[in-house]
């Protein structure tokens, strides 16, 4: 039954516990969402430009990636990483060539895996890390709150076009 309340967690100080908190409930409403897709649905493309559901959910997950090696190791991808994770960064032709024909589950253990790193690493911190700034090579100030906020707006915000296409399908 989904819980309809922001609440800390004993695993976690109490403001990170607020986000993982949010964060979860994100993400137990994306599962929902996806749970009974099959893979013709994850890889359908409405229409030339636009991207499957499968991309978004990688999309999804690599945001996530992406935000913790910039907030808890500080620093940037590697080559390896990037090469693993650059097409569902990008969303676009690159993502619709090469994702595609995964089942459910693929994408499920891909969301899974990333988020349970997520969660260790919040463990080890203090609420006064998500206040901890830094600067973007621009010299544009950003914090951790921010980056882990902006992980669940992403989230959710993909998964609105989640639901815009399965609405299509439906349809067709």
């Amino acid at each position: 039954m989904v819980d309809y309340k922001i609440k800390t967690n004993d695993s976690f100080t109490e403001k990170v516990g607020e986000l993982v908190c949010m964060l979860e409930h994100s993400r137990e409403v994306t599962l929902h969402d996806i749970s009974q897709l099959n893979q013709s649905e994850l890889d359908c493309l409405p229409h030339d430009s636009s991207n499957s559901i499968g991309s978004l959910l990688l999309h999804i997950a690599s945001i996530e990636f992406v935000h913790q090696v910039i907030s808890f190791e500080e620093r940037d991808l590697t080559k390896d990483e990037y090469l693993k994770w650059g097409p569902a960064l990008e969303i676009g032709d690159k993502a619709r060539e090469v994702i595609r024909n995964h089942s459910i589950d693929y994408y499920l253990d891909e969301l899974s895996r990333v988020r349970e790193n997520t969660l260790t690493y919040l463990k080890s911190k203090k609420d006064s890390w998500l206040f901890e700034e830094n600067k973007w090579g621009n010299g544009v100030p950003y914090n951790n709150y921010y980056l882990w906020f902006h992980v669940m707006e992403d989230e959710i915000n993909h998964r609105g076009q989640i639901r815009t296409i399965k609405r299509l399908l439906r349809h067709k």
